[in-house]
């Protein structure tokens, strides 16, 4: 039964569906379906960016050890204090910054919630952000469930596949306005893996002080970097320690996806805001599982090390591969991810060539467009994640060698 009548009155009883515009302006996450994709046709997941081999096991230890201690009622709403302390201690260990783990740290639930958090709790209706794209697909909805308006700034490709992806300064600076309250800054970057120079953040640093906007940096990948490249917080640079939000979380340095646990970095006055926010929008994170936070980010310098020897070796082996059956890979400097071009194989849009690609090669990868604001954007690239075991790689690239040209 129709839920409206003939002449358009609704039906007593029966509920008229109606969404909010914010909603209405987004779709729900392409990289989540395209999992979902990857196990309905049984092909190997290398679109969503988890791994699949196991956490440290010091690490899983300490939550199990948590869990059986009792460590299972609240922590403090902004975070267990062995956790923040920890979390002051590795950022001052990393990037010669004190911070005050009583007053500048909140912990979220993952990096995904420190995130809209702090966009809720900094940004006002009319208010514009800025976002260089291809974007992680999260920010375009946090930027417009937090009422301000995103304004996209062009990351283009190095023409040979081999340089890093770069913005021009001059569309950076078309960009601010007197209405530009804020620009987010993910580096190391998804999904191009570009890692922002020093020179590159001190000409972000330039228009921030100049324009009074500040700055959200997702800093996720920060120990995960390839030939020499170093991550800067930009919070380091001159001119920033007092205007920059730096959010982190233990997903991706420690294997731990699942756990949710994540934390914003801010000057008091601003981690006052983002505590209220994050306090009505989830409470607090896992009690247990910060308990092992606080083992993982004690993990000493070896541990990066070795983790980021093991992604370098995985995204060699992925890169030849990718390049040897028509792909135009890009060669990330940090992160977890290889973005393509696929024009080559002149099949259609990125949908479509990954479609097909889930369903008749039996590899998930992202399509391109999902990163970009506008239709078009990315419709000739789509994204592979290599966190995953070299046996799952290997049964990946033994199905790509059905794309060859």
């Amino acid at each position: 039964m129709s839920p409206i009548m003939g002449d358009g009155k609704a039906q007593r009883g029966i509920y008229r569906v109606r969404i909010s515009k914010k909603a209405e302006q987004f779709t729900e996450s392409v990289i989540r379906d395209m999992t979902r994709q990857a196990i309905q046709h049984s092909a190997v997941n290398l679109a969503q960016g988890f791994p699949d081999f196991p956490a440290p096991e010091a690490v899983k230890l300490a939550a199990q050890q948590a869990v059986a201690a009792d460590i299972n009622q609240y922590a403090i709403t902004w975070g267990a204090q062995n956790f923040r302390r920890a979390i002051a201690q590795k950022f001052l260990a990393y990037q010669k910054i004190e911070i005050d783990p009583e007053r500048e740290i909140t912990v979220c639930c993952g990096s995904t919630e420190a995130m809209i958090a702090s966009l809720l709790a900094l940004m006002d209706p009319g208010e514009e952000v800025i976002v260089f794209e291809p974007f992680y697909e999260n920010y375009g909805p946090d930027a417009i469930l937090s009422g301000a308006t995103p304004r996209y700034v062009t990351l283009h490709p190095p023409t040979d596949g081999e340089g890093d992806w770069y913005f021009d300064p001059a569309e950076l600076r078309a960009a601010f306005s007197a209405k530009t309250r804020a620009i987010i800054l993910n580096t190391p970057h998804n999904p191009t893996g570009k890692v922002f120079t020093r020179g590159e953040l001190e000409v972000i640093r330039d228009l921030c002080v100049e324009f009074d906007v500040l700055a959200l940096t997702d800093e996720i990948y920060e120990h995960i970097l390839y030939e020499g490249a170093e991550h800067i917080s930009l919070a380091t640079i001159e001119g920033m320690r007092d205007r920059t939000v730096t959010i982190n979380s233990l997903s991706k340095s420690y294997s731990v996806t699942g756990w949710r646990v994540g934390w914003a970095i801010a000057p008091p006055e601003l981690s006052k805001a983002i505590r209220k926010v994050h306090d009505f929008l989830t409470v607090g994170a896992a009690a247990p599982l910060q308990a092992a936070g606080t083992t993982a980010l004690e993990l000493p310098p070896s541990y990066y090390e070795k983790l980021a020897a093991g992604y370098s070796e995985r995204l060699n082996l992925l890169m030849e591969a990718l390049r040897s059956v028509g792909f135009k890979a890009y060669s990330p400097r940090g992160a977890y991810y290889i973005m393509t071009d696929i024009s080559s194989f002149g099949r259609g849009d990125d949908l479509e060539f990954a479609r097909r690609l889930v369903q008749e090669i039996g590899v998930a990868a992202v399509p391109g467009s999902s990163f970009y604001s506008q239709p078009g954007g990315g419709s000739q690239q789509v994204r592979f994640a290599f966190c995953k075991r070299m046996e799952t790689l290997q049964k990946a690239i033994g199905n790509l060698q059905k794309c060859r040209l």
